[in-house]
């Protein structure tokens, strides 16, 4: 029986695929986005911080989103409810984000390959020509085009950030 890829290289392959202008880097395991920008020698504003968030709407079953804000930002959980109609959102539980990414939190990519987790981006991101993020691992990360993240990630451009 052969090993289920990890997000790690489920990415990689998609990017290949898709033909995207990306390199791959190696660093110490570090999750957190002001820690890693220095580490990895790219301004805080240009790494993409993916969250997932988990809409409420009553009794009924929560729905899940993976918001994806400039390092310099915190995601705007209203902005987010409604969007959504919700009733109520939060960040998702741990284990629930972990479950719906195949990702130790602060390694989840602004990518999703569970259909039950739609991406957000905030147009915000777009302000940077190259990007990057924590792709799949503490320890690794990926620097693209910008263009090449909202053209293959194909997320819903919405304002979700507030400015840190």
């Amino acid at each position: 029986m052969t090993e289920p890829l990890s997000i790690h290289e489920q990415l990689k392959a998609l990017l290949e695929r898709e033909s995207a202008d990306f390199r791959v880097v190696e660093h110490e395991s570090e999750g957190r986005t002001e820690h890693i920008a220095k580490i990895r020698g790219n301004r805080t504003e240009q790494a993409v911080k993916s969250i997932v968030v988990m809409i409420r709407f009553g009794k009924d079953a929560p729905r899940y989103a993976l918001a994806n804000v400039p390092g310099d930002c915190r995601v705007d959980l209203k902005a987010i409810r409604d969007l959504f109609g919700g009733t109520q959102s939060a960040f998702a539980p741990r284990e629930k984000a972990e479950a719906l990414t195949g990702c130790v939190i602060g390694s989840i990519p602004p990518f999703s390959f569970n259909d039950q987790l739609e991406v957000l981006a905030d147009p915000l991101i777009q302000e940077n020509e190259e990007v990057v993020f924590n792709a799949g691992r503490l320890d690794r990360s990926i620097f693209m085009k910008c263009a090449d993240f909202f053209r293959i990630a194909k997320p819903r451009v919405v304002k979700i950030a507030i400015r840190a």
